[in-house]
């Protein structure tokens, strides 16, 4: 059910529907809901959102708001996304309260996963 002025769905482009949901639901175990040609609505269990048919990319190069997914194991889910047929923008790297990385799915959009597990190579030199 809908919570009043909290986050509630998210819509990315894609002009492969097919493909597009093929790689969320084989990375991240994603459902999906065909609406017709031009709309294919998902839900990861706790956000619901979908994606229409374009050929504009979703990128913080553009402009967009980057979409972060958290992770408890970071680098099999880094692994996961490659095999799917995603693309690092940017390779592991650690900040204030963990560690990330971005990739680009089929399409081009960019997303972000991250991690409150500390590199443990950081931890190596103590």
């Amino acid at each position: 059910m809908p919570t009043d002025l909290k986050l509630d769905y998210i819509e990315l482009p894609a002009l492969d529907l097919d493909k597009i949901e093929n790689f969320y639901h084989n990375t991240f175990n994603w459902q999906f809901t065909e609406y017709g040609p031009e709309y294919r609505a998902f839900t990861d269990g706790k956000m619901d959102g979908g994606f229409f048919k374009s050929d504009l990319c979703s990128t913080t190069e553009n402009g967009a708001a980057l979409v972060i997914l958290f992770a408890n194991d970071l680098e099999s889910t880094r692994q996961s996304i490659i095999d799917s047929g995603g693309k690092l923008s940017k390779d592991i790297f650690s900040f204030f309260v963990g560690r990330r990385f971005k990739f680009l799915d089929p399409h081009g959009n960019e997303l972000a996963v991250w991690s409150d597990k500390p590199d443990l190579q950081d931890y190596k030199s103590l």
